[in-house]
C-alpha cells in the first residue's frame, strides 16, 4: 500500500467514510451519520457487519428488531434533530431490504434523511441464482432492491468498489441537501462489500457539509410583500418547513410584527406556543373550527414549509374565498410553486426576516385580529371541555387520555403519533408548548411507527421524555422494537389505548357505506358473520413479555396516577387503558375526498353517496 492509499474491504471503506462526514449551519457541527441500524443476515453479514466491528469505535451500532422500524427509529432521530443528522440501515438481500420499502417511503414522503444499505446479489453472477435472488426473465440486473427506486432521493448499486467514491459523496450531498433530502439507498452486492481496493486516502478526510439556507430572489421577494400589503385577511400555514429550518423563532418575530394569524399543519404544528394570541391550531380536515372559519375567507393565504396535502386543504374545499391568492414560502420550487401561487424560493428562516423587515411599517386590522382572538377563545373552550372529566372514577375517554397526558408533561417532553384516530384529536387538541413537543408522522401516517421512532428520538435527545401514543390496531403493527428499548435502557413510555379494532378507520367506513366492515376484533362464527365479544387478547400482557414495566388504569384518576409514575420512572413503560369508545372529540371541521360507491343496493351507501355528491361539488381547483 503507498502513502496515499489505503486498502480495505468496500464495505470497510463505506463505514470508514461514513463516520469522518459532518454537516453544519449557523456554526454548529453534527455527524452526519450518528450510527447504524442493523439485522445481520445473508448478503450483509460478512461485508457491513464486518466492517462494523472493524470500526465499532468509530461507528456506533443499534440492534433492531424489523427493517421497517429501524427506518422509523432513524427518521424519528433525523426529525428530531431538523434533519442535520441521519442514521444509516443495513439489512440482508431479500426480506430483509423489501422490508425497508414502507420506512424509505414514509422518509422521502416527509423530506426526512436516511441511508439504506441493503445487501444485494453478486455483481460477478458467480453464484446465481443466489439464495433469496429475484430472477427477472428479461432483465439480469433488477434485483428486489429496485423497489427503493421510486421511494428513494438517491439509488444507486455499487458493482465495483472504486463507484463507490463518487456514488457515496453523492449520497451526503442529497442527505444534507434540505431541498432534495429522503431516503438514499446504496445497494451493496454482497461479493463487492467484501473486495478490497487501494482507496485514495483523501476519501477518509473529514468532509463538512454546509446545509444552506439560501436567500430569496429579489424579485420574488418584492412581489410576496407587495400581495402581504395589499391582502386584508392573510393567514399563515405553518408546515413542516417551520421546524426543519429553526425557523419559529423568526416566524414568532413576523408574527407579532404584522398581526397575521397562524395554522398549522401536522407537520407544522408547535410554530408557535399554543398559547400564543396568534396561533389557531390545526388546519383542514382535522384542524379547528377558527382555523378552519378564516381559511374559508382569507383573500391570501401564506404558505410556510408546507406541502398542502389533501387533508390540510380539505380536498380542494377550504380555500373559498373567491379571490383568494396564495403565496408559498419554500425551500423547494416544486413545493412553492402548488397552488398557482406566488413563489418565495427560500430558506423559511432567512424568508421570514426578510418579509419583515421589508413590512416593518405594515399591520393587520384591529378589527381583524379581534375576530381570530375571538375564534381562538371560543375555541379554548371546546378544547377544556373535551380534556375534562367529572367523574375520576369513571373509564376514560380518549380525548380525556389526552388531557390526562396534557397535564402530566413537561414542556420539552415529546409526543408521538402516526395513524388511527389519534392525528385528529391531537391536531384539534393538543396544546404544544415547544418546537419538537409535537412530533406527528403524517405525510404517510404508517401504523407501527410511534414505538420505533420514539427510540430514535430518544438517540437524539437523551434524558427527554418520550410518549408514543398508540391504538390497539397501531400496536399490533409493530411492538417489537420494545425489546430494543429495553436492550438500550432507553425509558420510552408507551401509552396503549385498547378499543378492540380499526376504530378510525372503522369510522370512516361508517361515513362512506362501509358499514365498519372488517374494522373490529370479533370472533368469527360459522357464517361468516362476526359476534359482539371481543377477541380475549391482552396487549398488556404481550408489553410486559417484551420487557416493559405496565401499569394498567381502568380509571380517570387511575390513568393520571399511571402517567404520573411513567414520568418519573427510568424504566421503558407502558401505560394502558381501556377507553370509552363514545366519541368526545369535536367533529370534522372540512371536507376529505374519500370516493364513495357511485351505484349500490345497500342503503348505507346509497346515503353516503348522496352526501358525497354534494360535498364534491365544492371542490375548487386554484389557477
Amino acid at each position: 500500500m503507498s502513502a496515499r492509499t489505503r486498502r480495505l474491504t468496500t464495505a470497510q471503506a463505506l463505514v470508514r467514510f461514513l463516520s469522518v462526514q459532518y454537516t453544519e449551519r449557523d456554526g454548529v457541527r453534527r455527524r452526519l451519520i450518528a450510527g447504524t441500524w442493523g439485522i445481520f443476515g445473508h448478503g450483509n453479514v460478512a461485508g457491513v457487519g464486518q466492517a462494523l466491528v472493524e470500526y465499532a469505535d468509530a461507528m456506533p451500532f443499534h440492534q433492531g428488531r424489523n427493517e421497517q422500524s429501524m427506518v422509523h427509529a432513524a427518521v424519528g432521530h433525523a426529525r428530531q434533530l431538523n434533519r442535520l443528522s441521519a442514521q444509516a440501515v443495513t439489512t440482508s438481500i431479500g426480506p430483509g431490504a423489501t422490508n425497508l420499502v414502507t420506512g424509505a417511503a414514509l422518509a422521502t414522503i416527509n423530506r426526512l434523511p436516511v441511508l439504506l444499505l441493503p445487501g444485494d446479489y453478486f455483481a460477478t453472477h458467480s453464484a446465481d441464482p443466489l439464495l433469496q435472488q429475484l430472477e427477472h426473465p428479461v432483465e439480469a440486473d433488477v434485483s428486489v432492491n429496485d423497489t427503493l427506486r421510486p421511494v428513494s432521493r438517491y439509488f444507486d448499486r455499487i458493482t465495483r468498489p472504486e463507484a463507490l467514491i463518487p456514488s457515496a459523496l453523492q449520497a451526503m450531498r442529497v442527505l444534507a441537501d434540505p431541498a432534495e433530502t429522503g431516503a438514499v439507498t446504496l445497494a451493496l452486492p454482497q461479493d463487492v462489500q467484501a473486495e478490497a481496493y487501494d482507496w485514495p486516502e483523501e476519501f477518509f478526510a473529514e468532509r463538512v457539509w454546509h446545509v444552506r439556507r439560501p436567500a430569496p430572489d429579489p424579485v420574488e421577494l418584492t412581489a410576496a410583500v407587495e400581495a402581504i400589503r395589499s391582502a386584508a385577511r392573510p393567514l399563515i400555514v405553518a408546515g413542516g418547513g417551520v421546524h426543519h429550518s429553526e425557523a419559529e423563532g423568526a416566524l414568532k418575530a413576523f408574527v407579532e410584527a404584522t398581526g397575521i394569524p397562524v395554522a398549522s399543519t401536522q407537520a407544522g404544528k408547535g410554530a408557535l406556543r399554543h398559547d400564543h394570541p396568534a396561533d389557531l391550531g390545526g388546519i383542514g380536515h382535522t384542524g379547528t373550527a377558527v382555523s378552519d372559519e378564516l381559511a374559508r375567507t382569507a383573500d391570501l393565504v401564506i404558505g410556510v414549509g408546507t406541502r398542502y396535502t389533501d387533508f390540510t386543504t380539505a380536498s380542494g374545499t377550504l380555500f373559498r374565498n373567491p379571490d383568494v391568492r396564495f403565496l408559498n414560502l419554500n425551500i423547494t420550487g416544486f413545493d412553492a410553486h402548488k397552488l398557482a401561487a406566488r413563489t418565495l424560493v427560500c430558506d423559511a428562516r432567512t424568508g421570514l426576516d426578510l418579509l419583515r423587515e421589508a413590512l416593518a411599517d405594515h399591520r393587520v386590522s384591529e378589527e381583524y385580529v379581534a375576530e381570530y382572538r375571538a375564534g381562538k377563545a371560543r375555541w379554548d373552550e371546546v378544547v377544556e371541555a373535551a380534556y375534562r372529566a367529572d367523574d375520576d372514577s369513571a373509564v376514560p375517554t380518549q380525548t380525556q387520555v389526552l388531557g390526562a397526558l396534557d397535564a402530566a408533561v413537561g414542556d420539552d417532553d415529546v409526543v408521538i403519533n402516526a395513524a388511527g384516530s389519534l392525528p385528529g384529536d391531537l391536531h384539534k387538541l393538543w396544546r404544544s408548548r415547544s418546537p419538537r413537543q409535537y412530533h406527528l408522522e403524517y405525510g404517510y401516517s404508517c401504523m407501527g411507527y410511534e414505538i420505533p421512532a420514539g427510540i430514535g428520538v430518544q438517540q437524539a435527545a437523551p434524558g427527554t421524555p418520550v410518549w408514543a401514543l398508540v391504538g390497539d390496531g397501531t400496536y399490533l403493527m409493530m411492538p417489537t422494537e420494545i425489546v430494543t428499548a429495553v436492550q438500550e435502557g432507553l425509558p420510552l413510555n408507551v401509552v396503549l389505548l385498547q378499543n378492540h379494532g380499526y376504530a378510525s378507520i372503522g369510522g370512516l367506513s361508517e361515513s362512506v357505506g362501509g358499514e365498519r366492515f372488517g374494522t373490529a376484533y370479533r370472533f368469527r362464527a360459522a357464517d361468516g358473520t362476526f359476534t359482539g365479544a371481543p377477541l380475549p387478547v391482552d396487549l398488556a400482557a404481550n408489553a410486559a413479555s417484551l420487557g416493559m414495566d405496565v401499569l394498567r388504569a381502568k380509571t380517570v384518576r387511575e390513568l393520571r396516577e399511571a402517567l404520573a409514575a411513567a414520568r418519573a420512572s427510568d424504566r421503558p413503560t407502558c401505560v394502558y387503558v381501556e377507553t370509552d369508545p363514545a366519541p368526545t372529540a369535536p367533529p370534522a371541521e372540512a371536507w376529505w375526498d374519500v370516493p364513495v360507491a357511485e351505484t349500490a343496493s345497500r342503503e348505507a351507501a346509497v346515503a353516503a353517496r348522496e352526501r358525497y355528491d354534494r360535498q364534491a361539488a365544492d371542490r375548487r381547483r386554484h389557477l
